[in-house]
């Protein structure tokens, strides 16, 4: 079988494999069908890490997909070879403190998919993952759209947590990003819609407000919390840092209501980020950061299925796997209007 891996920072070279065998009797055998690339992956193709995890080349990386199975273990249930999956990358270990808790996205043992020292990724013909990782999709959700369900989740556990602390009536996305735009489309379900969606990119404030976005700005052309003062928009009640820079997280404070709750969702290029203490000491600030999703995929794949959301819109390319590297360089570059591309196999 074919595996794309990084060679290189920014190049990936073509790799042939073994098939991987069943080890396990709850494992089950993917043929990967489609693959989101993600904001994530970008930072291991530019960068070669993600903080403290650092590549060593050549790795696959990618964990966005679906994928038909193939093979089971002798005690998989829930779905038999030729159904179509949705995924969550993450494999937790099922008996650690945080597991038992039922925090399995921040299992002491987690091995994410590729993710470095952890497991090899899903840019390749073929998987073995646990069949708690694997979701049977119904006959309404593509593969295109059962690819997208990951990075759904992490926008519909983002606004879980928001709940946790208020019911927000007015809500500022910060990055209008696949994740940003997920995040937008789960308050949208739950009937909030007096949303802010900013970008530095005007196409995509253009597809936020096309897809419902009560107001869009472009930090580089406007100051945006003065624009809202002049349009008489109040302040938030919670804000999603979406794009992991420091000017959103500082806009983010001035943005929000006393008592409101700035959740970071982006991942940061730098090591550390900083806050004016004074700012969110007196608005009495609630920071909550975001960790992946957590036991979110069944709710987004019923979203998904009754219509609830339509993300379809998030997919502006399609390319096949032997044009990754366009892939990449396309989300990397921000070029030729993409959200969200997908490798198809």
């Amino acid at each position: 079988m074919k595996k794309i891996a990084l060679s290189g920072i920014e190049k990936f070279g073509v790799l042939e494999s073994n098939i991987p065998a069943l080890i396990n009797a709850d494992d089950i055998l993917l043929k990967v069908a489609v693959m989101g690339v993600c904001g994530s992956d970008i930072h291991y193709f530019k960068e070669g890490r993600i903080g403290d995890q650092v590549i060593n080349f050549p790795f696959t990386i990618g964990h966005e997909f679906s994928a038909y199975v193939v093979e089971t273990g002798k005690d998989v249930k829930t779905v038999k070879p030729g159904d179509l999956v949705a995924v969550d990358p993450l494999v937790s270990c099922q008996k650690c403190s945080q597991c038992l808790k039922g925090r399995f996205h921040t299992c002491l043992n987690q091995k994410f998919l590729g993710c470095p020292g952890q497991l090899e990724g899903c840019l390749s013909e073929y998987i073995v993952l646990p069949e708690r990782n694997c979701f049977k999709v119904p006959r309404n959700i593509s593969a295109e759209l059962a690819a997208l369900v990951e990075p759904l989740t992490i926008g519909y556990y983002a606004v879980q947590l928001m709940n946790n602390f208020l019911r927000a009536g007015q809500v500022g996305i910060l990055g209008s990003g696949p994740i940003g735009l997920s995040v937008m489309l789960t308050l949208q379900s739950q009937g909030i819609n007096k949303i802010l969606a900013t970008d530095k990119l005007d196409y995509r404030l253009e597809i936020a407000r096309q897809n419902g976005a009560a107001w869009v700005a472009n930090p580089d052309k406007v100051d945006v919390v003065e624009y809202l003062k002049k349009i008489n928009v109040e302040p938030f009640d919670a804000v999603f840092e979406c794009c992991g820079k420091q000017e959103a997280v500082d806009q983010a404070v001035d943005l929000l209501k006393p008592g409101g709750v700035l959740l970071l969702v982006g991942i940061p290029e730098v090591d550390k980020i900083s806050f004016d203490i004074s700012k969110i000491r007196r608005k009495e600030i609630v920071i909550q950061n975001v960790r992946r999703q957590n036991e979110c995929v069944k709710p987004v794949i019923e979203l998904i299925s009754s219509g609830k959301i339509s993300p379809d819109f998030m997919i502006t390319h399609r390319l096949p796997l032997d044009q990754t590297q366009k892939a990449f360089d396309l989300v990397a570059g921000y070029d030729d209007g993409v959200v969200k591309a997908v490798v198809t196999f």
